[in-house]
């Protein structure tokens, strides 16, 4: 069963309004977020210069993404927890070090995915 409410091109538009103010928000609010763009900007042309298949470019383009992702779950973790109180909670503490486990996680799989593309292109 839908919800009631918007359909079709409309709740789209709305759907991508909410998106861009998601991403404005991260932008203004998380300086984590900032480097993480700010990196994926640079890694961009890098990843083109280094991969020498179309597979190796999508590995290393979605690896740096991918971090992109985890710190936006990370950050929407975050702000629910931290809207709910300022006491300490230990289920709010395990839910943010888990948010932030994603984050380094995902930073990881992304070292990886890099560090073996690079090396197989230049060893």
């Amino acid at each position: 069963m839908s919800k009631p409410g918007k359909s079709g091109w409309s709740r789209l538009k709305h759907a991508t309004v909410y998106s861009m103010q998601g991403l404005a928000a991260a932008w203004r609010y998380e300086a984590a977020f900032r480097l993480e763009v700010i990196l994926t900007l640079l890694g961009l042309p890098l990843a083109w210069w280094l991969a020498r298949t179309h597979v190796e470019l999508i590995l290393l383009v979605a690896s740096l993404f991918w971090v992109l992702v985890a710190e936006l779950v990370n950050s929407a973790v975050e702000a629910v927890v931290d809207r709910t109180g300022s006491e300490h909670h230990e289920l709010s503490g395990r839910a943010k070090d888990i948010a932030s486990a994603v984050v380094m996680v995902s930073l990881s799989l992304c070292v990886f995915v890099w560090l073996v593309i690079a090396w197989h292109r230049f060893m």
